[in-house]
């Protein structure tokens, strides 16, 4: 084996910074030959100018040709990316890709990557190959396989300090290479060195999986494609699967123009297929070239279809996914503080990028924000003592403060953070906040406190009791000095994320990239509901806030053989009401869709819950208060990485032959600044949560029980109520004669009628016609495609068309749709949608409406979708009430006599004295289609003709107004 696979590296690194190799014992020989450049930063056995360094072991002194690699990287002057070869000049052009091929499944927002790549050595010598791919950083490593000349390599996941025990073990025996443990910044490496004997082959393949997060409307499936040299076949190849539905899929030019219509995408209406194939001769940078242009990212966009605002619950093989991503929300009110870090390592082009962004940033401010600035170095300056609406005049001078900062001192982050929880904590006391508005704090900083509290953790539990849980801390680390560690960990403390920030031409980009994404709140005190005897493990379920172009997911395992749907109930703050929101789904649903698909993930649903649970619980061990509850998390963790068969901080990877003669270790990447785990997500940790919910199971954080006005729904008696429905047949219940009383209205398409006007109550209810597609028999029959209620004394309004329905409060507005079943609640007001049925809207104890929906084929050539409504006569209208259905709240007497055969045997007539009035009435059947929608059951009445009228007050025309939420005009 020894002459075929002389010396093996693998391990992750930055794909931006420099890593440590950790070997013993380095010939000074060695020593002296090797040094390289990896990434920019000069590398040998010694630190030289501040900057890290590698070392090689001993057994580089055995490699097949040494000699001649040795001294070829040596020279090397640029760092080796990709696929790179290290021999004699002459022989160079003999090493042959013949195969680069990238795979990438997403199934449910679940990315599973392969990576292969095959040469052979054609040269007469030994060459020198580096496998270099980057992963996403917070991607899971699960399989990598080598093989060499026939002879395979394969990798098992051993607990960290096993798999080093294995390896000092074989190393014993000259039989292992180095492990390498390496900083992380923005992406990781997963490298591998090889050094290839003459006519030999070798294939290397990588495995990994993450899941994709929606970020400003969109996912972003990111793969690094830089193959190093020409590759004979190359191919990029990425599957879509997503049973919601895909909106559409964009590739955009990320590899540059070069490659301009070569990449295909076929889209479905779940499924998607992208490609990239660029023959050799489309690689090269220019015909006669022999380097490749292929060196970057492929990008695939897209997003799905969105039809519930309780979110989409995906089901199988015993475990669930809640993906909750609501649009059609008006933004919360936000109060925001920018603490802006203006030491003197801000100087020059940070500072310039910062100001810019803030600049942008302070232009989007809405008019119902609130903000003020704080800059810092070793003093601390406030803009504005306290918070200032984001009116022009405030925005602008905002401006002109940030454009004379002029960076100078050290850093006190710890008063600069205390500074600005007390003018949030201020503003609260004094009742400055709306209470439906989001509180948040965005950090700006570069490096390490260096002035005032230098302990790192006394300043976290200072921000932490400051805080106390009431609002978000956001930061953002500017380059590479920063301690990202920290500023994740309390930003993770305190409801909120950290990131990363490049300090580069990009960094203005940047940073208005990430306030994008917390710049419009949707939802607050957000809490997932599930029936407790049916699911177990459920992943995070409460939140602090949703932000719009995000996605909240969870997950969890669920009792599939015992249980056929599984319910879930979300309630959250909007920004002018309560929601509870309801879904339910068949625990078999997606069984026939995927088993069909041979590209599904089977195991997509386990995979996520594995990946949101483990990080997760990365994200809980930094903040522990205690060793004991880290220690215990960190087993837990280590469980999950050996039961899921992925690299985590406290796994390492081993790779080793059949033979079991050869062994060779990668560790989880390790930075220094960054504590053990990268890649972690800012997650909020459960709140405790003591309120009962709807149902019992539900544990409703956002809607106390208290606060929720109890349903009256319409009675189903059919002799109970009042009901417009079809074209439009009234139906007006008499209490008192116990009897029906039916009139028909025959008016045009756009034409609103009031059906109940109180000025008294300040109540209204409107109706707007629709036409049929076409006339038939000489008519066209028209219906209620809108309804509108107009609640004066509590300012709203809701609008319910055939598409949506949506409550306004002034200029603040939440739409649902007809494929949500949930609840609105606002001012004692309980909108309740079932979905696909009817909507009911309960005022207190007072009044209670239905509102049904009508379906009919799309392709139907007359009948269109349309709305029927029912009104219960116990509503507590005012004696003022009136309208074609309100004026009946004072019954007026009706005596029904002389009744006749009518000109048809099952339709009598009969004489009607009424309002001083005799009319002719024909008794026959109307609908309810309260209990079968499809069908309706069968009412009896008394029909009055000619649009009722002798029945109703004056003309049916006299009760046109002229806007949907129009109160009625007295006579």
């Amino acid at each position: 084996m020894k002459h075929l696979l002389c010396f093996l590296v693998l391990f992750l690194i930055s794909g931006v910074g420099s890593f440590d190799l950790v070997i013993d014992e380095i010939p000074d020989e060695v020593e002296n030959l090797i040094d390289l450049e990896i990434d920019g930063f000069p590398s040998s056995s010694k630190t030289r100018n501040g900057r890290f360094q590698v070392q090689y072991p001993e057994m580089l002194k055995k490699i097949k040709g040494n000699q001649e690699c040795l001294e070829a990287l040596s020279k090397q002057p640029v760092p080796c990316q990709g696929l790179c070869m290290c021999s004699q000049v002459e022989d160079d052009d003999k090493i042959g890709l013949y195969s680069y091929k990238v795979q990438s499944t997403i199934t449910s927002r679940l990315a599973n990557t392969m990576i292969q790549a095959k040469m052979v050595n054609n040269a007469k010598r030994s060459q020198h190959i580096v496998f270099d791919v980057q992963v996403p950083k917070g991607a899971f490593i699960d399989n990598f396989t080598m093989d060499v000349n026939g002879i395979t390599f394969t990798s098992k996941i051993r607990e960290k300090s096993e798999a080093r025990k294995m390896y000092s073990q074989a190393k014993a025996k000259g039989k292992a290479a180095g492990i390498v443990r390496s900083n992380a910044l923005d992406m990781e490496n997963f490298k591998t060195e090889v050094n290839v004997p003459p006519g030999m082959r070798i294939q290397f393949e990588l495995h990994y999986h993450e899941m994709i997060r929606r970020k400003l409307s969109s996912y972003e499936h990111v793969i690094s494609v830089k193959p190093g040299r020409l590759a004979k076949h190359m191919e990029v190849d990425v599957r879509i699967i997503e049973p919601q539905g895909l909106r559409y899929v964009h590739v955009p030019n990320s590899l540059g123009d070069h490659f301009d219509g070569i990449t295909t995408i076929s889209k479905g209406e779940k499924k998607a297929h992208v490609s990239f194939k660029p023959t050799m001769a489309q690689q090269r940078k220019c015909p006669t070239c022999s380097s490749t242009a292929v060196d970057g990212n492929f990008v695939v966009q897209y997003d799905v279809n969105r039809e519930t605002t309780g979110g989409e619950l995906e089901i199988f093989n015993g475990y669930f996914i809640h993906f909750f991503a609501p649009e059609n929300l008006d933004p919360l009110p936000k109060n925001i503080l920018f603490v802006i870090d203006v030491s003197g390592s801000m100087w020059g082009l940070k500072m310039k990028q910062t100001i810019e962004a803030m600049k942008a940033i302070l232009s989007e401010l809405r008019a119902a924000d609130q903000f003020s600035l704080i800059d810092f170095n070793h003093n601390v300056r406030c803009w504005r003592d306290n918070l200032v609406s984001a009116t022009p005049a405030q925005v602008e001078d905002a401006k002109k403060y940030i454009q004379t900062i002029h960076p100078n001192g050290g850093t006190n982050i710890n008063e600069a953070l205390l500074r600005a929880t007390f003018i949030l904590n201020e503003a609260q006391n004094l009742g400055m906040l709306d209470p439906n508005s989001v509180s948040m704090i965005v950090l700006v900083s570069d490096g390490d406190p260096t002035v005032g509290e230098l302990k790192l953790t006394t300043i976290q539990k200072n921000v932490k009791q400051s805080i106390k849980d009431e609002f978000s801390l956001f930061c953002l680390g500017i380059g590479f000095d920063v301690d990202y560690d920290f500023l994740q960990r309390i930003a993770t403390d305190n409801r909120g994320m950290a990131q990363r920030i490049f300090g580069n031409q990009e960094t203005s980009a940047q940073m208005k990239n990430f306030y994008n994404q917390v710049s419009t709140p949707l939802l607050k005190k957000i809490q997932f509901n599930y029936p407790q005897e049916s699911v177990s493990d459920v992943t995070q379920s409460s939140f602090h806030n949703y932000f719009g172009g995000s996605e909240i997911v969870v997950a969890g395992k669920v009792d599939t053989e015992n249980l056929q749907h599984l319910e879930s109930i979300v309630t959250a703050t909007a920004a002018n009401a309560e929601l509870v929101m309801e879904t339910l789904r068949d625990v078999e649903e997606l069984d026939g869709f995927m088993k069909k698909d041979k590209y599904a993930d089977p195991e997509f649903t386990k995979k996520l819950w594995a990946y949101l649970t483990v990080n997760q619980m990365l994200a809980e061990r930094n903040t522990a208060p205690t060793a004991a509850l880290k220690r215990n998390i960190t087993k837990s963790i280590l469980q999950m990485s050996l039961d899921h068969h992925i690299v985590t901080p406290f796994t390492a990877m081993l790779i080793e032959n059949a033979e079991k003669d050869e062994i060779m270790l990668a560790d989880q990447p390790k930075d220094p600044r960054r504590g053990c785990c990268p890649g972690t997500l800012g997650l909020t940790p459960n709140a405790p949560n003591n309120n009962k919910g709807i149902p019992a199971w539900a544990n409703v954080t956002a809607v106390p029980v208290s606060f929720m006005p109890e349903q009256r729904s319409p009675p189903v008696s059919s002799l109970s109520i009042n009901r417009v429905d079809n074209d439009p047949h009234f139906i007006i219940y008499l209490p008192k004669s116990q009897r029906n009383i039916c009139f028909n209205i025959n008016s045009e398409p756009g034409r609103i009628l009031n059906l109940v006007s109180d000025p008294d109550t300040g109540v209204v209810v409107n109706g707007q016609l629709v036409g049929a597609k076409k006339t038939e028999n000489k008519k066209l029959n028209t219906y209620f495609g809108k309804i509108g209620f107009y609640f004066k004394n509590k300012g709203l309004k809701v609008e319910i068309t055939t598409e949506t329905i949506t409550l306004k409060d002034g200029s603040y507005g939440i739409t649902l749709t007809w494929s949500d079943t949930g609840h609105i609640i606002r001012k004692q007001l309980l909108i309740s949608v079932k979905k696909e049925s009817n909507v009911t809207i309960t005022v207190g104890d007072e009044m209670s409406f239905m509102v049904l929906l009508h379906r009919v084929w799309k392709n139907h050539p007359v009948n269109v979708d349309f709305l029927g409504i029912y009104i219960p006569p116990e509503n507590q209208f005012s004696p003022a009430a009136h309208g074609l259905i309100g004026q009946f709240t004072s019954e007026p007497e009706v005596y029904i006599h002389h009744e006749r055969p009518g000109q048809a045997p099952e339709k009598p007539q009969a004489t009607m004295e009424v309002k001083g009035n005799k009319l002719t009435v024909t008794r026959g059947l109307q609908k309810d289609y309260r209990t079968d929608r499809v069908l309706g059951t069968d009412v009896q009445c008394w029909f009055v003709h000619n649009s009722g009228k002798g029945f109703i007050d004056g003309h049916y025309k006299d009760y046109l107004v002229p806007h949907l939420y129009s109160f009625l005009k007295k006579p």
